[in-house]
């Protein structure tokens, strides 16, 4: 006889992943919502209306203040204009801005993330398309949990419209920054754009609808690196956002019939459990558990706070922007220090923003218009002529980096007797010394041959200067070799 057995089923694994649970900031009023609003319209304006700023370089050239010219392989940046060779600036403006953030960081917390970073700036702009369209944080939650009706799904398109609208029109400015932007709106008008600038605004309109309208907070929390960087750069006399929590705790709702000397006997603190300060959140967290990765430093819980200290008669500033020196020594009763600005990391980060900010001053000042490379031909090494003489082969080319036609005169340096000559130029025989010319704001490329006497040759490789002298007396030199037989 055979036992039948019940087969026992798999036990459900538990998720090692957090849902995501959707934030619904709330309004807030105060003074750090007003700095962010001004933060809002500065960042935005200078990013839409940059690319329609005009300026004056001369004929023939780009009259856009602002124009990265990939196609001609240009940068323009106001007075400034760049040439591939000269990217080296860039790198200087990278490092320059990484040490501004440490700096900013160091000193005040996030607060680049919480007032300028183009994730918060237009996360902020459609936080306020949506509570325009669907209402308050109470109405958006009942909004997203009733079922789908006409107005609901009225305001759903609606708000979507909008967003899309917004990203649209940020898409096609981040393309104005490299092409003419009258010329590229008046193609886009009349739908005569090309496949390219149409792909990259149809990218950038995708980009911006799904980060800024849908990943919000949770690009600042997992995709932007930063948050992990933070701690690195703080220290306890970094003014961040901190909860009093020797002045809140312990938490307990307000009752009316509480008095607050009856409160503070009972061992409860100023923090009433309100939760304004979660609601108001971006990014979703307690301030009051401490300062936690995600924070990014807006402040807007501080404004809530206030909001509710100043409601119930109890003195502004639990949660405050403030140093963790600070709380400690008033948490202790002790008299709190002064804020320290001058600490030796911030004297380091100011020290390498002069340094790099003084090199790219310098370097810009004293840019040079005119650049020379060159290219020695591999094959043939070099040429051994009837008369015993070897030559060698170079592609030259100069960039004349100014407006004007130029006149140049090539000599080279480093072998006695060197003589040179041009291909396909007029000019007949060799001589130590050749004219060469250069079109404005071009790349002008000559094929250069360079006869040295054989027993001008110690070496079977031996250094030789190309120099080219302009007739302003302005020069550039390139450093190569001449190969020959071995002695």
């Amino acid at each position: 006889m055979s036992t039948v057995t019940d087969t026992p089923k798999p036990e459900k694994r538990a998720s090692l992943f957090l849902k995501q649970s959707k934030i619904y900031p709330k309004s807030v009023h105060g003074r750090f919502r007003r700095i962010k609003w001004a933060a809002l319209v500065a960042m935005l304006a200078i990013y839409y209306i940059l690319p329609w700023i005009r300026w004056n370089r001369g004929p023939n050239a780009p009259d856009q203040a602002v124009l990265l010219d990939i196609e001609h392989r240009r940068f323009y940046l106001f007075f400034v204009e760049l040439w591939p060779q000269q990217i080296y600036y860039l790198t200087g403006a990278l490092i320059l801005a990484a040490l501004l953030l440490f700096l900013a960081t160091s000193l005040a917390g996030r607060v680049w993330c919480g007032y300028a970073c183009p994730q918060t700036v237009w996360t902020d702009l459609f936080l306020w398309v949506e509570r325009l369209v669907e209402g308050e944080r109470g109405e958006r939650i009942r909004l997203d949990q009733g079922q789908w009706t006409a107005r609901k799904l009225g305001r759903k398109a609606l708000k979507n419209t909008l967003w899309l609208g917004i990203a649209l029109a940020t898409g096609g400015a981040w393309i104005f920054y490299f092409t003419d932007a009258p010329a590229l709106l008046g193609d886009l008008l009349r739908f005569q754009a090309s496949s390219t600038a149409v792909g990259f605004i149809a990218l950038f309109t995708g980009t911006t609808y799904l980060l800024a309208g849908f990943a919000r907070e949770q690009v600042c929390t997992y995709m932007c690196p930063w948050p992990r960087f933070q701690s690195a750069m703080i220290d306890e006399d970094s003014l961040v956002v901190t909860y009093q929590e020797w002045r809140g705790e312990g938490r307990a709702p307000l009752r009316k019939s509480q008095g607050w000397a009856e409160r503070s006997a009972a061992g409860l603190g100023d923090c009433i459990d309100c939760f304004n300060c979660v609601q108001v959140c971006p990014v979703g967290i307690d301030i009051r558990n401490g300062l936690q990765m995600q924070c990014i430093g807006c402040g807007l819980c501080v404004d809530a706070c206030d909001e509710i200290m100043t409601r119930i008669d109890r003195p502004t500033g639990l949660v405050t922007f403030d140093t963790q020196t600070r709380q400690t020594a008033l948490a202790t009763g002790t008299k709190p220090p002064p804020y320290r600005w001058l600490r030796p990391r911030v004297v380091v980060y100011g020290l390498g923003i002069l340094a790099i900010a003084g090199a790219i001053v310098a370097g810009l000042l004293t840019k040079p218009g005119l650049d020379v490379s060159v290219l020695r031909d591999r094959a043939p090494l070099y040429v051994a002529l009837a008369d015993g003489a070897v030559r060698n082969a170079y592609t030259f080319k100069i960039s004349n980096m100014t407006r004007d036609a130029r006149a140049y005169t090539l000599t080279a340096e480093g072998l006695d007797g060197a003589a040179l000559a041009v291909a396909g130029a007029d000019q007949g025989g060799e001589e130590t010394a050749r004219r060469l010319t250069a079109a404005p704001d071009m790349v002008a490329t000559y094929r250069i041959f360079v006869t040295v006497p054989r027993g001008s040759l110690h070496d079977s490789s031996q250094p030789l200067t190309l120099i080219l002298t302009a007739a302003n007396g302005e020069t550039a030199s390139y450093r190569t070799v001449f190969l020959g037989p071995s002695p």
